[in-house]
């Protein structure tokens, strides 16, 4: 992990990005909730462990996940009977119109109410991450727990079957907490311990660059060199195998370098790759030419912008698609060799180069040569053809190059603007509506009446709805967590940002203009004992268009 942390001369720390390899697939396809994954996690620890611990001292320590809570709430009552006897007298109130902004204000980290000072901002940045999964325990056969085939990751040669295990497992959202955590930590520590000051220029260099016939000169065995050029991209059959994260369907298998009759005259029906193409991306047998595939418009992009940027010492490769861990550690090495041995005294061994992975489009993985040949998911996925890595090292030496002599680069051919022509099979938002007599917000299924939670229980609170889509609440929260502060001041402790509350929408069916939200909390370790209640968000679509925001809270309970 590399991390760079940003101070302000007045505020002080501000914030940290850091770039660690690993999939955001700890949660499974399965999962239909919509979620930061790991790396998502690991910057909600870190932004809460930062303001839970500044000030505190000069080296903050990371003895447990931190919560997310406000920091003005007072003294709690401790006495049980008192607690629920406050508790019994705010019964669930009725849905009413809400304001977009309340939601916003509401926020446990809300903007509005921290104006005072900067936010500390943490980010978990992905990069050569192309062939590392969060799955840490390996891949097994669901049917019968064994591991799966090493070479082609199937189970009885089928890959649906073959799926990678979490650290949590069998609980993926125990794996994702578990994953983040550990990428927290470690970020914490070296954002504790960082000592090295960024010095020197602040540039870049961009460029685009068609990758579907470039020339590129590679080294030549026996010595010399010799050009060879990329391809028209394409996908191979191991690509619909999928990977242990997310297998794919029917009879596919990663490692597959012949292919398959039955598919291929299914390929053809779509188009069919010409002699010239199939020897170009050999040994990889072709399922989609994409990059010649045209209508509706093209399936795969063929011009991809490159990037590099430099703060001093740090330099930072933007690439459009998932390095595997050797292609990045090449590309990393053969730029920072250009840099360090220019003979212009602006780089020397403290050179740091880090990868942004998936950064201004996306052209899915770049694998070796080597891995290339094997043609797992990754090399099937290598849309360019097998000197797709050797065109990025070539290109981003270019522009390492530029950089080093201070010298423009050509912009490149401009990629195709497709806005307009964009396809969405998404249906619209009709209208929202519930049952007569009652109101969006409205709660449809309580807390149990007199209830008193501990610490690690759930508690769950289902709301008369409408289609989140309506409004996604950017800044602000489809679901919050009120304690009460003294006789009738409820403060926001939790929201749809920490990882303990969860949001889930659903219809009675697919036609229906009826919906529900569950609202489910498990309550943390560290939560204060008190009285609470949840509250919901949301905003309903009428027949005629108009979007009206609303909101509701349920009866309170205690937590003790």
């Amino acid at each position: 992990m590399t991390l760079l942390k940003f101070v302000d001369d007045q505020w002080g720390p501000v914030g940290s990005f850091n770039w660690f390899a690993t999939h955001g697939t700890s949660m499974s396809r399965t999962n239909s909730l919509i979620s930061g994954d790991n790396k998502g996690a690991a910057a909600r620890f870190m932004e809460d462990w930062f303001e839970q611990n500044s000030g505190k001292s000069d080296e903050l320590g990371t003895d447990e996940i931190p919560r997310r809570v406000s920091s003005i709430i007072s003294s709690i009552h401790n006495n049980h009977h008192e607690l629920l006897e406050l508790a019994s007298s705010f019964q669930s109130s009725p849905g009413k119109p809400a304001t977009r902004v309340s939601s916003a204000a509401r926020r446990v980290r809300s903007a509005l109410r921290q104006a005072d000072k900067p936010g500390f901002v943490s980010a978990f940045c992905q990069t050569n991450c192309g062939d590392v999964s969060p799955n840490v325990l390996g891949a097994f056969c669901i049917d019968t727990g064994v591991p799966c085939d090493f070479n082609h990751s199937t189970c009885g040669g089928k890959n649906e079957l073959c799926y990678g295990r979490g650290p949590g497992y069998p609980d993926e959202f125990e794996s994702t907490r578990i994953i983040g955590e550990r990428q927290f930590n470690k970020a914490v520590d070296l954002f504790n311990t960082a000592s090295e000051q960024l010095k020197g220029k602040v540039d870049y260099r961009h460029s685009y660059v068609d990758f579907s016939q470039l020339e590129v000169t590679i080294p030549k065995e026996g010595g010399g060199s010799e050009v060879v050029k990329t391809c028209p991209a394409a996908m191979g059959f191991a690509f619909a195998a999928g990977t242990t994260d997310g297998p794919g369907a029917f009879d596919f298998k990663q490692g597959d370098d012949k292919g398959n009759p039955f598919w291929r005259l299914v390929r053809n029906l779509l188009k069919t790759p010409d002699k010239k193409q199939v020897e170009c991306h050999s040994p990889k047998p072709i399922l989609l030419d994409t990059g010649e595939m045209k209508q509706p418009y093209d399936w795969a992009p063929s011009i991809l912008p490159v990037q590099i940027l430099r703060i001093g010492q740090l330099v930072i490769l933007s690439v459009p698609g998932e390095f595997t861990t050797m292609s990045g550690r090449r590309l990393r090495d053969a730029v920072k060799t250009m840099l360090t041995s220019s003979g212009s005294g602006e780089f020397g061994s403290n050179t740091h180069v880090v990868i942004a992975g998936l950064t201004n489009t996306y052209s899915q993985y770049i694998t070796t040569f080597e891995e290339y040949q094997i043609q797992r998911y990754e090399g099937a996925s290598t849309l360019y053809g097998p000197h797709t890595l050797s065109a990025y090292i070539q290109e981003f030496q270019k522009l390492a190059s530029a950089l080093i002599k201070g010298q423009a680069v050509e912009p490149g051919p401009q990629p195709p603007d497709l806005l307009k022509k964009q396809i969405s099979f998404l249906t619209p938002v009709v209208m929202d509506s519930t049952p007569a007599g009652v109101n969006f917000g409205d709660v449809s299924s309580d807390v149990p009446a007199n209830s008193t939670f501990k610490r690690g229980s759930t508690v769950t609170v289902v709301f008369w709805s409408a289609c989140p889509r309506n409004d996604l609440m950017t800044e602000g929260t489809f679901a919050l967590v009120e304690i009460l502060q003294g006789k009738d001041t409820w403060v926001p402790t939790y929201d749809d940002d920490d990882f303990c509350l969860r949001f889930k929408w659903s219809r009675p069916s697919k036609l229906s203009p009826r919906s529900q939200a569950t609202i489910e909390w498990t309550i943390p370790p560290s939560a204060s004992l008190g009285v609470y209640r949840i509250r919901h968000f949301g905003a309903a679509k009428r027949l005629m268009g108009s979007i009206q925001h609303f909101t509701g809270t349920s009866s309170a309970f205690v937590v003790a």
